[in-house]
């Protein structure tokens, strides 16, 4: 109860800071083209398929773990609904989209849009010169829009630390993680006074962004929280829920033509292209995926299918604007088979990444990077080109050591103010009962004489 009195109190003073005038803002920014209302139509469309990914992700995620740690793993992706929004709205979309701070490209102000000052119903011009955006949807469209991909990633990273995270210490490091890691990351690549930008680097939707800096992010995680009690004594993990995983996927595929497709940032051709390499590089993925286990000697099985459509989605969201329909059948193939045996590698490894987000994020993200550095119309490898792929290969080493050393001292900082592990006792119980009380089903439990919780589900929901 009183761990709760400072959230609660910090939050009734956002409550009534939000009702004071704007203390802060700058210049407000230039007018942008005349507004579309089929851009803005499909703008709004494409925010609400991105939010769905979500809940879709923590179906994914919760189908995946343990019985007695469903509740924890897919309310870890939900409550960045609520984390996420508040933050950005406060500050978030100001310090990854408000004007460059000294020039350098690598922040934005975080005064100029403070509470959305200055983010409303009229277009705008976002930058100056050749690289600048003149928008044809409203600008608070546009801020709702990236608030979905904020949301996303930094629940991307709880699969890595499923089953032994405390909530409290979560929600503390996702609030560093947002600010410190993801609103610069976005500021680099996609605001045109960025760093990145400004080198011509080709992130579509989120290559490096979302998916690189949750993967790393997730590879720290994984490394600092050290190894579950079952993965030291090598107990095979059994997935609670597959018909979850099917349901995740489904609702992650669907949600991803908003997230790839509405990149394009308004209703054109570009969205159409983004809308169809993303569906046919997941295709290719699943079925590479799958295709491979079965030459391995494994079953064809649902678990593998979903992963590798999801690793497909990754592989070509920074690529989707930019590359062919079979340009994005080689990425997903490619992909599928590069994170698969990554996963066969890291699970004989003593690395506890849960759910394989390193592998299937991380290692799918980069793979795109590359990808798009080859494959990008008229600027990359493929069309003979060179300046485009170098600068992909710097900023792909800039992000992954910007992500994993920046997340590593983050969870350090997380685990002086706040315990990121729960204890041994918690861990053996559950997060489900430890972290929240409560059950994925009600249920009675009973223990074995090797001292292992079993469920035992009554006769009324099985029948």
């Amino acid at each position: 109860m009183k761990r709760a009195v400072t959230p609660l109190i910090l939050l009734i003073g956002l409550a009534v800071l939000a009702l004071a005038p704007n203390l802060f803002g700058g210049e407000a920014l230039p007018d942008g083209d005349a507004l579309s209302a089929g851009d803005t139509a499909w703008m709004l469309t494409a925010s609400g398929l991105v939010l769905l990914m979500t809940p879709g992700l923590s179906f994914f995620y919760g189908g995946m773990v343990g019985f007695k740690n469903v509740v924890s793993t897919m309310l870890q992706s939900v409550i960045a609904l609520g984390v996420i929004s508040l933050l950005w709205v406060l500050v978030g979309f100001s310090l990854a989209f408000g004007p460059d701070v000294g020039g350098y490209g690598l922040i934005g102000n975080p005064f100029t849009h403070y509470m959305l000052n200055g983010v409303g119903e009229k277009t705008v011009t976002m930058g100056a010169g050749e690289g600048a955006i003149k928008f044809t949807i409203p600008f608070l469209v546009f801020c709702m829009f990236q608030l979905k991909f904020a949301i996303i990633t930094p629940a991307l990273i709880t699969g890595s630390f499923a089953e032994r995270v405390r909530f409290s210490a979560y929600l503390f490091f996702m609030v560093l993680f947002s600010l410190l890691i993801y609103c610069p990351l976005a500021h680099w690549t996609w605001h045109p006074q960025g760093i990145f930008f400004k080198w011509g680097v080709k992130d579509f939707a989120g290559g490096t962004v979302v998916h690189m800096s949750a993967g790393f992010a997730a590879l720290a995680g994984a490394m600092l929280l050290g190894r579950r009690k079952a993965h030291l004594a090598n107990e095979a993990h059994e997935a609670y829920n597959v018909p979850y995983v099917l349901l995740g996927t489904g609702m992650l595929w669907f949600g991803w033509f908003g997230f790839n497709a509405g990149s394009a940032l308004g209703a054109n051709g570009s969205a159409a292209l983004a809308f169809a390499t993303t569906n046919t590089a997941s295709a290719c993925a699943m079925l590479g995926w799958m295709f491979f286990d079965w030459a391995k000697g494994r079953k064809p099985s649902a678990m593998g299918a979903c992963i590798g459509a999801v690793v497909g989605l990754v592989a070509i969201t920074p690529a989707a604007g930019f590359v062919t329909i079979p340009q994005s059948i080689v990425i997903g193939l490619v992909a599928s088979i590069i994170s698969n045996v990554a996963c066969h590698f890291k699970s004989k490894s003593t690395l506890d990444d849960t759910l394989d987000v390193f592998p299937c994020h991380g290692v799918g993200g980069m793979v795109g990077m590359v990808a798009t550095g080859i494959f990008a119309k008229d600027v990359g490898l493929w069309y003979g080109k060179t300046e485009t792929f170098m600068y992909h290969m710097i900023a792909l080493v800039i992000v992954a050591v910007f992500a994993f050393v920046g997340s590593i001292i983050l969870y350090k900082l997380t685990d002086l103010i706040i315990p990121l592990r729960v204890t041994e006792s918690q861990e053996h119980e559950g997060l489900d009962q430890s972290q929240h009380g409560e059950s994925a089903l009600a249920i009675s439990s009973f223990t074995n004489g090797n001292g292992h919780a079993y469920a035992k589900v009554p006769a009324d929901i099985l029948a």
